[in-house]
């Protein structure tokens, strides 16, 4: 084996990075060790498997020897541990940083049906590796591929004494778990020796499976399973070949909290490597205005003008117009709150007798970007685009044009298209005309195109169209339409570059759902839709943003429907500071005073953007846990990477506390810091980063319910 192995690696890449090289050959075996962590492969007896993965310091082993992966083929489970003939290696720099290799696996039987490539990567200075795979069809029949586990390991974690952080890793459980789409983070913890793994999911939607124990202390990374809901199914043609979805793996030791590598290593991965779309934005929007609340559909030229007039005054940089523009080729103005005249999404000259050019021309002039709703998969049985193309729309379980937002067998004259179609170069064409005639900046993307948050029935999914071109049955098109839409972002994005995709939860699939397939190609996601008003709805935009940070940028969470008339707004702007504010309301009531202090509010949140690019980060604060009625929860928006400095927030929700002592993280100990109240200025503390990070700042909120927000950043030099 040695000899074969010597043969098949004449030359073994050393990706050199501090010094230390990352992928080594030894015998029947390699290894990938960036000096952090250290993983070893074995091929031995035709079988793929990982030997060995532990943390170097303390030559702690945290997964022992196992199959590496596995899956079905036509129905046959597939493991590292089946027959391979080891075909080739190539080394692997990455645009994203990571350094590895990947190697090529082929079946060994007379006839051989697959053909395996797996990608290992590990990056500087982070206990974290990533990890793909292709799967090519080299029989000369279509081949079934189903279950398929990514990442197939086994731990020394024990389930007796291992929380499962769970749900964006933010809720635990304890023993067997299986987890569904609100995982794409999961940290296996083991209390009783101070150490665990992290397990990231870049699988889209609902499709991502991760779990632990299923067997005996075991992890699985992966797509979901035949027998789950959603579950994944991908046929493979002749000679075609499937890029697989990544997943990535950190370890740690010798820390009592499982979410201290989420607060910290995970965090500066998701920023430095994954790098999703808003993190590289050079100008990221700091403060938005959509209409959809209280307006709903019942806008018109003239109210949305004098909105806009008051918003602009608000120092709103994005004035994002919601349903209710539109009109079908019947040129009927839609009557209801929603669900009228989809489809052809032509403006409406009831409404809008000009058309929006004027309108868009205007939200220009003072000063914003302008921005729309529309419902990318979505048509009613008026529009001229379903009538003359039925082909292009999913169909149900009876064969009928289907409908996959609503729970209900009654044809409503709404129906879902597919894209997987010529739809999707049909309405890419409808928004890249908006970008080019009008200037549209921000696309808020609605309503069910794979599956919807409101339906408890999974057969309500996906496509069953039969002898369709791009999926063979319904549960293929489920990843299908997913990746589809994917590619629609990124077809966009190429002819759009400056367009900011917010790719809302409806789309998504799930009530609430981010992830990091989402975040990697769409700038936002519109997270939510509460309405109430102060402390209430405050708590709940702290509630979403901590759940689902900082496993998911917070930049990316964009939390509605916050009303800017709300009396005690303050409160909930300050809330939104954590994410991406945007407000809806009627800023027409706000009272001149007020709009001021809002303005100020707003250029002040501008200046500190371009100063610390705060918008890019934000962690846990020490010793504050989760938004809850009758406690204290505090953030902090520091730049962890040149350590200038930046935002933090802290919030009293009903606590009896009447202070709070806060504790900041990301500062030089030696250089002196400013704290500045926002938006006064006022220096309330001058002190060294360590004196800051260990001895903290005093922070007073007399009023049962309230918020601070302050600035920390480099005292300048006398």
């Amino acid at each position: 084996m040695k000899t074969f192995l010597k043969w098949i690696f004449p030359i073994v890449f050393s990706g050199t990075m501090l010094g230390q090289n990352y992928t080594r050959f030894n015998g029947d075996s390699i290894t990938l060790n960036n000096g952090i962590i250290k993983r070893t492969f074995s091929f031995s007896d035709n079988r793929w498997n990982t030997a060995r993965f532990g943390i170097l310091e303390g030559k702690d082993t945290l997964i022992g020897r196992s199959e590496d992966f596995s899956f079905l083929l036509d129905d046959e489970l597939i493991t590292g541990n089946s027959s391979w003939e080891f075909k080739n290696q190539k080394s692997l720099n990455t645009k994203d940083g990571g350094y590895g290799f990947s190697v090529t696996l082929q079946q060994k039987i007379n006839s051989p049906t697959i053909e395996v490539t797996l990608f290992y990567v590990m990056y500087p200075n982070l206990p974290i590796t990533r990890k793909w795979m292709n799967i090519k069809n080299i029989s000369s029949r279509e081949i079934k591929i189903e279950g398929m586990v990514i990442e197939s390991l086994n731990t020394t974690l024990e389930a007796t004494s291992s929380w499962v952080y769970q749900n964006y890793a933010r809720m635990k459980h304890l023993m067997k778990y299986i987890g569904d789409w609100d995982d794409a983070l999961v940290v296996v913890h083991d209390m009783g020796k101070q150490k665990g793994i992290a397990l990231g999911n870049e699988t889209i939607g609902v499709l991502k499976r991760t779990a632990f124990h299923t067997e005996k202390n075991n992890i699985e990374i992966g797509l979901t399973q035949p027998d789950q809901d959603y579950a994944f199914r991908k046929w493979l043609k002749p000679n075609e070949k499937w890029e697989i979805p990544k997943v990535f793996i950190g370890l740690y030791n010798n820390r009592n909290d499982g979410f201290d590598i989420v607060n910290n290593e995970i965090n500066y991965f998701i920023k430095k490597h994954m790098k999703p779309r808003v993190l590289n934005m050079e100008e990221k929007p700091t403060f938005i205005y959509n209409t959809w609340y209280p307006f709903r559909t019942h806008i018109n030229d003239s109210l949305i003008r004098s909105v806009a007039k008051a918003a602009a005054e608000c120092g709103i940089e994005e004035f994002v117009i919601d349903d209710g523009w539109q009109v079908n080729s019947h040129r009927q103005s839609s009557i209801r709150g929603w669900g009228e005249n989809y489809g052809d999404w032509l403006v409406d000259k009831n409404k809008f007798p000009d058309g929006l050019k004027p309108v868009f021309d205007y939200i220009k002039s003072l000063g914003m970007k302008p921005g729309l709703w529309i419902s990318i998969g979505s048509a009613t049985k008026d529009s001229k685009v379903f009538q003359e193309h039925p082909e292009w729309f999913v169909r149900n379980e009876e064969g009928a044009i289907g409908n996959l937002h609503f729970d209900s067998k009654e044809d409503q004259g709404f129906y879902t298209a597919s894209f997987g179609t010529p739809w999707k170069n049909y309405i890419k064409g409808i928004l890249l005309g908006l970008v080019k005639d009008y200037g549209l900046a921000y696309a808020k993307l609605d309503l069910a195109v794979v599956c919807s948050p409101y339906v408890n029935n999974e057969s309500i999914a996906g496509s069953y169209a039969e002898n369709h071109p791009k999926y063979k049955d319904q549960p293929e098109s489920l990843i299908v339409l997913y990746d589809e839409l994917i590619s629609f972002f990124d077809e966009l994005h190429k002819e759009a570059p400056d367009l900011f995709i917010d790719c809302t939860f409806e789309t998504a699939g799930k009530l609430h759902m981010m992830d990091y397939a989402l975040a990697k190609n769409a700038e936002g996601n519109w997270l939510s839709n509460f309405e109430e008003a102060s402390p209430v709805g405050a708590l709940r935009v702290r509630q979403m943003a901590w759940w689902r940070s900082p496993a998911l940028p917070a930049s990316s969470l964009v939390i509605g429907n916050l009303p800017m008339d709300d009396p005690d707004f303050m409160f909930g702007f300050k809330s939104l500071i954590g994410t991406v504010p945007i407000v809806l309301g009627d800023p027409r009531k706000i009272w001149s005073e007020k709009k001021e202090l809002i303005h100020k509010w707003a250029i002040w949140l501008k200046a500190m953007q371009k100063k610390h690019d705060y918008m890019s980060y934000r962690k846990d604060l020490k010793g504050f846990g989760e938004p809850n009625e009758g406690m204290w929860d505090g953030w902090q928006r520091i730049n962890f990477q040149t350590k200038s400095g930046g935002i933090f927030g802290v919030f009293k929700q009903g606590a009896l506390e009447s202070d709070r002592q806060v504790f900041l993280t990301e500062l030089n100990p030696k250089d002196t810091y400013e704290i500045r109240e926002a938006v006064s200025e006022k220096i309330v503390l001058k002190e060294k980063g360590e004196f800051l990070m260990k001895n903290g700042i005093k922070i007073e909120i007399p009023k049962p319910y309230g918020g601070k927000i302050f600035e920390v950043t480099k005292a300048s030099t006398p």
